[in-house]
């Protein structure tokens, strides 16, 4: 039987709505976060939509959800993990390797 998403790819960041939130925070410097609302922007993604993937990412231990307050105002960033980072470094390395034999 195949693994889900192809020999290699990790079914956790191969979901297409996983993917993007993982490339998203993939591209900042470690250890910066996003708030929830921006990432929600810039994914234009439903907050119960991006919310889930989230739960799946952190279950995985791939991002860090920070719940805070900023006064009396609940505020809540979002942080690829190192392991997060791997594993995503890992995943373009397969597709890149997956897609090079394509032209073939």
């Amino acid at each position: 039987m195949a693994e889900p998403g192809g020999p290699g790819l990790d079914p956790v960041i191969h979901a297409a709505s996983r993917l993007r939130v993982v490339a998203t925070l993939a591209a900042l410097v470690p250890g910066d976060k996003l708030s929830f609302p921006r990432l929600q922007t810039l994914l234009d993604m439903t907050a119960g939509n991006l919310s889930t993937h989230l739960r799946k990412l952190e279950d995985a231990g791939y991002v860090v959800v920070h719940k805070t307050h900023e006064g009396r105002t609940p505020a809540t960033y979002v942080e690829l993990t190192a392991r997060g980072r791997r594993a995503f470094e890992q995943y373009t390395e397969t597709i890149t390797a997956l897609l090079g034999g394509a032209g073939r």
